[in-house]
């Protein structure tokens, strides 16, 4: 049982400067079979992603692929890294071509400890600055588990739906995501890893790109839907090549429900707060 003292890493904080390139934005549509906004447009929810990555060698990536912790995030013992959810907050358009700042800044770390033994949970805070106005929030969730096996199975019933798209997650889709989001973790792309070292029966499906394409689910099915808000949380992982869906429905003036999963049930739940007007 870990006995370390995580409080001098809350408040950390860090910058952060791109370019929203058009050529990257180029490689995002052609990932996710989609035209792309053209210089000076709106930049699709959620494809901020991509962006703010900084490039490391790979003398400092960890076994998994992720970049060694203990810089700007708190060391992780020889944990694996998921990605549990996030909270964004939309404000202003982000555009293509534009120069934008992020500032980034750990709100908590916590060490719980549980039937699957000891997790390390960390909140980050990203603002992302454009023409010295803030455009967006994203709290993002990360945790930190021993390597036990994953839970592959849900207890949540799929609500009923107004909307709902179906997805073949092939494995060039998922490389391609890595590839465009610059993310190095092998559980995404690397069978041998995946399956022999963290027990997975096949590749990882990103919880990011499961979360772009609800909410991209939701904006097609919403088009004149202003987002504020969207919440979303990881329930269990989804695996290549089985299919899965994207649905959602409206529950009240202003909120829509959405989720992810397949024929073993719910593996991602959202929340979406709008208004009606023009989209971002």
């Amino acid at each position: 049982m870990s006995t370390c003292d995580f409080s001098a890493w809350i408040g950390r904080r860090q910058e952060s400067h791109d370019r929203i390139s058009y050529t990257l934005v180029k490689r995002i549509a052609a990932t996710l079979s989609e035209s792309p906004p053209q210089p000076g447009e709106p930049l699709p929810p959620l494809w901020h992603w991509a962006f703010f990555q900084e490039p490391v060698t790979a003398d400092k990536l960890g076994p998994d692929g992720h970049p060694v912790l203990g810089d700007f995030l708190p060391p992780a013992h020889h944990r694996n890294r998921m990605w549990a959810g996030s909270r964004i907050e939309f404000y202003q358009p982000i555009t293509v071509e534009a120069q934008v700042s992020c500032v980034s800044t750990i709100l908590n770390v916590e060490e719980k400890h549980g039937r699957t033994g000891s997790l390390l949970f960390v909140t980050v805070r990203h603002e992302y600055f454009q023409d010295g106005q803030r455009v967006l929030q994203d709290d993002q969730d990360i945790v930190y588990r021993e390597p036990t096996p994953p839970k592959l199975s849900a207890t949540d019933p799929a609500p009923k739906h107004q909307w709902k798209e179906h997805v073949e997650p092939s494995p060039t889709l998922l490389f391609r995501y890595s590839a465009v989001t610059f993310n190095g973790h092998r559980i995404h792309y690397d069978w041998p890893y995946v399956t022999e070292t963290e027990g997975y029966p096949g590749l990882v499906v990103h919880g990011p790109l499961i979360a772009t394409l609800n909410l991209r689910a939701f904006c097609r099915a919403n088009p004149s839907a202003r987002l504020h808000r969207f919440a979303f949380r990881g329930v269990r992982p989804l695996i290549s090549p089985q299919p899965f869906t994207v649905s959602g429905r409206i529950t009240d003036s202003g909120s829509a429900q959405v989720w992810a999963g397949n024929t073993d049930g719910v593996a991602q739940l959202g929340e979406i707060h709008f208004s009606e007007g023009d989209t971002l």
